[in-house]
């Protein structure tokens, strides 16, 4: 039931409603929730963001200010007949609530060259709620006006270059704050809390009645990004838990990977995780999900008539996952060493992906239906054998003139570290749909390229009447999907054509939707779309503790294996196209490797 308080119109003398100086000059934010999302999927942006609830998830309105206030100072000079203005305190529009960002870690590079830019470019579209505050926590000793900064100059406008951005950075710049403290002080973490409270009073209006001042209505929404070493996760929820969670609005933690390093350690991390939080409070972030071609795949494939009825054993002959940076560790090697290629990217970005891709078709679009279905395909995977899996690792090589270093050069990385540095495996689903279908991940560093994509190579046409004119290699005449992640998102077809003449020469064409020629409206990055569903609560995009233990169960036989029987990595030049052991692993199953025709080099 609407709860209301009767006040007089307001006037010059007797009320009126005001913000508190620090934000003076901020008007009232547009929500954009819908402006670049998908509008397939009914995400439901405002109303999530705007529904006040409490942690048990039930609407929470603000404190009941009925009839009857004797004695109070706001129930007195109230005279019946007057006019009356009412605040409806179940209205979403009219209970305020408050958002406070808390960036943990947010001296280190991640925090500095994806997180801060990323919350800049959701207020920039007017895509944050009006009333919130962005805080930096880390051990670093830092100022305010440090911290800005520090993060200025990594702040970039979109590509549009709207008139006011100079003027939008300034003003979120001023939104901006900072506390230095331990991760493992429950002290410093009630000193943050002293600080949110004091800015989230601040943010919210005032509405001031002769001789008393109340606001319309708070609730303090608060979201924590652990943007820190896996090993100190713990010690910040706990501490954040304790002394800085919101105490009428919703608390949420969003925790970056690693999640352990196999299924025991992450485990034993969910658990200690689950003392404080409850699973819906943990957002684990894998930006690979927020990419703008992973979100497309199932546009593509659920909304198109001409590719759902091939997405089986029956018309599709292998998957292919290809992932690969130009670049090795480089100052990064002691991170790296400590997980290697198959941690850092197989089982989490190449994995999610592939469940995504093979997932039989959800009940809806709501977060628990994808992940269900996701968690059925990850526990109906063939185990991982060692046979199955070519791993390597780049050395050193001149090319051009140029020195590359080799990656135990890097002097962050022991000189006799086994740890891969590419990988590539076959893969393959126990159920009805993709039964015999060889699923091929591939990943590394210091490759030829950059490039993050799916590759779906179709069956050759039986009986093709123009069988001859490919000559002895069919494999040219076979069709082929092939959404690319990065760099230039685009979706292409292979298919064949004849080339215009008079006789019959064939030739293989792409269909292609290359995004910035059909959208040349910048593509959001992975943060920014990440970002905003964890503000929503929106879940699909985010690892459910259940696909976690399953995507560990799959690859942490494998690496124990690999770790017991010491398995030495076959060695490629840097700047290659990785080990040789990759394409006989693809000609065990009959596969050839997409990415290595000349047209996708």
């Amino acid at each position: 039931m609407a709860t209301h308080i009767h006040i007089t119109p307001c006037s010059s003398s007797s009320s009126s409603l005001t913000f508190s100086s620090e934000f003076n000059g901020y008007k009232p934010r547009k929500c954009c929730f819908l402006k670049w999302v998908s509008q397939v999927r009914p995400r439901n942006y405002a109303r999530n963001s705007f529904q006040i609830k409490s942690s048990n998830g039930h609407p929470l309105n603000a404190v009941s200010m009925q009839d009857g206030m004797d004695g109070s100072p706001l129930g007195k000079g109230i005279k019946p007949e007057e006019k009356e203005v009412f605040f409806d305190f179940s209205d979403p529009q009219e209970v305020q609530s408050t958002l406070s960002i808390t960036v943990v870690g947010a001296s280190g590079d991640l925090a500095k060259k994806k997180i801060f830019p990323a919350l800049f470019a959701l207020y920039y579209e007017d895509c944050l709620p009006e009333n919130f505050i962005v805080f930096g926590y880390a051990r670093t000793k830092l100022t305010d006006e440090e911290l800005r900064n520090m993060i200025s100059g990594t702040l970039t406008c979109r590509i549009d270059k709207r008139e006011n951005c100079e003027d939008k950075m300034e003003q979120f710049l001023k939104r901006c704050f900072y506390h230095s403290g331990q991760y493992n002080s429950e002290e410093h973490f009630a000193e943050l809390d002293s600080k949110l409270k004091e800015k989230e009073l601040r943010l919210l209006p005032v509405v001031t009645l002769e001789n008393a001042s109340f606001q319309t209505g708070k609730v303090s929404n608060r979201l924590f990004y652990l943007s820190t070493p896996p090993n100190i996760f713990v010690d910040v929820v706990r501490c954040c838990s304790l002394k800085a969670s919101s105490a009428n609005g919703w608390t949420r933690v969003i925790v970056e990977k690693p999640f352990g390093r196999d299924s025991e350690s992450s485990a034993e991390l969910t658990r200690c995780l689950k003392q404080y939080l409850t699973e819906d409070q943990i957002f684990r972030i894998d930006h690979y999900l927020g990419k703008e071609l992973v979100e497309n795949l199932s546009v593509l494939r659920f909304s198109n008539l001409v590719f759902e009825p091939l997405w089986s054993r029956n018309y599709i002959r292998n998957v292919q996952f290809i992932f690969s940076e130009d670049f090795g560790t480089e100052g990064r090697g002691g991170y790296f060493d400590h997980y290697g290629i198959i941690r850092d990217i197989m089982q989490n970005h190449l994995l999610q992906i592939l469940a995504l891709f093979a997932m039989e078709t959800p009940v809806s679009l709501d977060a628990e239906d994808i992940r269900n279905e996701k968690v059925k395909v990850l526990r109906s995977m063939k185990p991982l054998l060692l046979q199955d899996v070519i791993v390597g690792q780049y050395k050193g090589h001149n090319k051009g003139g140029r020195a590359y270093p080799g990656y135990t050069d890097d002097s962050t990385v022991p000189n006799n570290s086994l740890t891969p540095t590419f990988a590539a495996a076959a893969l393959f689903i126990n159920n009805a749909r993709w039964d015999g279908v060889p699923f091929l991940m591939k990943a590394g560093k210091a490759l030829h390229t950059k490039r993050a994509e799916i590759r779906v190579q179709f069956r050759h046409v039986p009986g093709n009447l123009y069988k001859r004119n490919f000559g002895t290699d069919l494999d040219k005449a076979t069709n082929e999907l092939v959404l690319r992640v990065q760099p230039d998102e685009a979706i292409y077809l292979k298919i064949n054509n004849k080339v215009p003449g008079l006789g019959m020469r064939l030739d293989r064409s792409d269909l292609n939707l290359l995004f910035r020629a059909r959208y040349p409206r910048e593509v959001p990055d992975a943060y920014e779309r990440l970002l905003l569903d964890a503000i929503a609560g929106e879940r699909r995009l985010f690892i459910r503790s259940d696909e976690l233990d399953a995507a560990w169960s799959l690859f942490t036989p494998l690496l124990k294996e690999l770790e017991d029987k010491k398995i030495v990595p076959e060695l490629y030049p840097y700047g290659s196209r990785g080990p040789v052991g990759a394409h006989y692993l693809a000609a065990k199953y009959n596969v050839r490797w997409g990415d290595l025709s000349s047209e996708d080099s």
